[in-house]
């Protein structure tokens, strides 16, 4: 038999076939005009980021002798796979650019060029260029640039070639940074008969070119962009005399100078001038470049003008009501009494931010402790814990100053609640804390008790909107008191604890699935009903997708949906036909993880911050946690079995990975996050009846 290994996925290609699934909701003619056009975005997003960690990572792996990689092909090989995944959906993405565009204009939304401005829309971009883009604008010219990583990755810049009609031999040659976050990157123009104009940003400075260089003689511009991509790695110093503060600001500066792993450009850029661009930027042939169309750095259509009629975008969905939280009820008085799970972005962040409140006036209230990997950039959550803080609580935070690409934001919020009398745990070295906990000691009866938040999100009240998290709110002891052990860890930093009901990575937690997949192999063989149902972002980890496979070889049936990576190829005969595998993409980012055990009909479930990945088991402080609640159960039972139903979003995981839409014997079509909303809402109504 062939070894496991020749029957698993390139963890790279396999992210690249979720990337193409996000690329199939912008192909989606079923998807809203502008939702198709922030499907774009976030494609973008998502492959800079691969480019700036995974692609980085791999290009440095070159640079190693005698790796063993354990896969059955060379880092080289992956990167000219991936460059040519790669190739192949850019051509996909203009072509569905260049639709959504034509289809936009036939609802009189245009997205025009400054070659196609009237005389009074021309008036108009240029008093706006010059009250609000021009102070923004400091041009470089190219002969002057000695320092090649001034240029800042993930922005985009025009390349701008200068001439003079009156002199045909002179010419020049400037870059200019395209002013963005500073201003949107759309501009909407006046209505005229009822039609929309849109311009981009970077059309908005070709325009007005003249009013910066025609003092120099210039009177001809072509205008080109160009955008470069860095190694987003960051090397951490080891000096001891720094505090890890010191030490992340620093490393984060060396992202400005990381070595360029993309450099893409628009193809109508004359050869001799891209040459003259890239030597200056000392790209190399051995850089992945990419000519492409006159626009890059699609991100920022994830924030695309509102304009239009409604059925341009998704219907509203906004956030639900608790049918155990009532409005001006204590949320301590109702999770005394029973566990309570909130599922975002179906039901409201709010509720976390009342408990933060509830906690910070309540005399009773002692002490409030939480972590934190991503915080929003303007966070009500923070502002609570410095108003308990402020209230005289003792108020204790764990930041992860090593969060990527969100280092900066937490180093801000570590230093802004140090201020404020807050408590900063420090780093733990080798590890990063990636699990999300709230606990609460209240002196009840001259005792402490222990309330706890235990989420598979980030307590971000702007991905919560978004991103689909179950969050548990418990006052069971055994849980509690765990959650307490775990920031006693953080805070003794070496001491491990004994862990009653949670499971903590890097401790335990491989360890503790393998033998419930143990358990449903010896049950099957037992002649027990045996199943195993699981929902994560990423499955990556050898070791347990050797064991899924042992687990389906002796007939256990199994079931995952995985948004992301999954190196597991489902049904192949004598190894894994007992497995079915997909990935929902849709509306709403999935990113709960959620996993029963049939346990001989006793079924148990668990959340988890965690995905079976070897990082989450080896690299980082997780959390799996226990659902006892029947009530609770029953509702992440009834979420996943409408996922199970999904033939409308639901793409097929198979061994050539071409994200077939999944089929379903059901005549109906089910789109689960549509349903799981409606079952939410029916639950309100239900219990308002009541």
């Amino acid at each position: 038999m062939a070894k496991f290994k020749d029957h698993m996925i390139n963890r790279e290609i396999s992210w690249l076939h979720f990337n193409e699934r996000v690329l199939q909701e912008a192909k989606d003619e079923s998807t809203p005009l502008i939702e198709r056009l922030k499907f774009l975005g976030i494609f973008s997003n998502n492959r800079d980021e691969f480019f700036r960690v995974r692609v980085a990572t791999l290009t440095r792996m070159l640079n190693v002798e005698d790796l063993d990689y354990n896969i059955k092909i060379s880092p080289n090989d992956v990167l000219n796979n991936i460059y040519s995944i790669v190739s192949d959906q850019e051509k996909e993405f203009t072509e569905t650019y260049a639709e959504i565009v034509r289809k936009l204009a036939a609802r009189n939304i245009f997205i025009i060029s400054e070659d196609a401005l009237t005389e009074d829309q021309g008036k108009f971009v240029t008093e706006y260029f010059h009250n609000n883009v021009r102070p923004l604008l400091f041009p470089i010219m190219l002969e002057n640039l000695t320092d090649p990583t001034s240029l800042e990755e993930r922005s985009i810049y025009l390349a701008i070639h200068l001439r003079s009609a009156l002199d045909s031999e002179r010419e020049d040659f400037a870059i200019i940074k395209v002013p963005t976050p500073q201003l949107s990157r759309f501009l909407i123009l006046p209505r005229t008969n009822g039609k929309i104009f849109i311009m981009l940003l970077e059309d908005v400075i070709r325009y007005c070119l003249h009013y910066i260089f025609s003092i120099f003689g210039y009177d001809s511009f072509g205008a080109y962009t160009i955008k470069i991509t860095r190694d987003a790695e960051l090397d951490i110093d080891n000096d001891v005399q720094k505090s890890f503060l010191e030490i992340m600001s620093e490393s984060i500066k060396q992202r400005e100078w990381g070595s360029p792993v993309r450099f893409v450009y628009d193809s109508s850029i004359p050869k001799k001038f891209l040459k003259k661009v890239k030597n200056k930027l000392h790209i190399s042939e051995d850089d992945n470049q990419r000519g492409g169309g006159r626009y890059h750095n699609f991100k920022d259509f994830m924030n695309f003008p509102k304009v239009g009629s409604s059925d341009l975008f998704y219907p509203p969905s906004p956030p639900l009501l608790h049918r155990d939280l009532p409005i001006n009820r204590s949320i301590f008085a109702v999770i005394r009494q029973k566990d309570v799970m909130l599922h975002y972005p179906y039901q409201s962040f709010q509720y976390i931010i009342d408990l933060l409140r509830e906690a910070s006036i309540d005399p009773d209230v002692k002490s409030i402790k939480m972590t934190f990997y991503r915080a929003a950039s303007r966070s009500s959550v923070m502002n609570a814990l410095i108003n308990a803080a402020r209230n005289g609580k003792s108020v204790t935070v764990f930041l992860e100053l090593q969060a990527r690409f969100d280092e900066e934001a937490n180093i801000h919020w570590a230093e802004l609640l140090q201020k404020n009398g807050v408590k900063i745990l420090p780093t733990i070295p080798g590890l990063k804390i990636h699990s999300k906990l709230i606990l609460i000691r209240r002196k009840e009866n001259q005792e402490n008790v222990y309330y706890a938040n235990i989420s598979t999100g980030n307590f971000n009240e702007s991905t919560a909107r978004v991103y689909a998290d179950d969050s548990l709110l418990t006052s069971n002891q055994d849980i509690a008191t765990d959650v307490s052990k775990v920031f006693q860890l953080f805070e003794s930093r070496y001491l491990i604890p004994k862990f009653k009901a949670l499971v903590v990575s890097p401790f335990s937690m491989r360890d503790f699935f393998i033998q419930k997949i143990n358990r449903e192999i010896r049950n099957i063989k037992a002649g027990k009903e045996a199943w195993i149902i699981i929902k994560l972002n990423s499955l990556v980890d050898k070791k347990i997708t050797r064991k899924l496979y042992e687990a389906s070889r002796a007939g256990v049936k199994i079931k995952i949906i995985a948004r992301g990576i999954c190196i597991l190829i489902p049904g192949i005969k004598n190894l894994s036909e007992n497995i079915e595998a997909f990935s929902i993409v849709d509306k709403f980012l999935e990113h709960t993880r959620v996993y029963i055990f049939c346990n001989d009909r006793d079924h148990e479930y668990f959340t988890s911050s965690a995905d079976w990945m070897q990082r989450n088991f080896d690299h980082r402080i997780e959390i799996a946690c226990p659902i006892y609640d029947k009530q609770i159960q029953e509702e992440l039972w009834t979420m996943i079995q409408i996922q199970l139903r999904d033939n409308t979003k639901a793409r097929i995981i198979s061994r050539d990975n071409t994200n077939l839409y999944r089929k379903t014997q059901s005549n109906d079509n089910t789109r689960s996050q549509f349903e799981i909303y409606k079952y939410f809402m029916q639950l309100c109504v239900e219990e308002q009846k009541d």
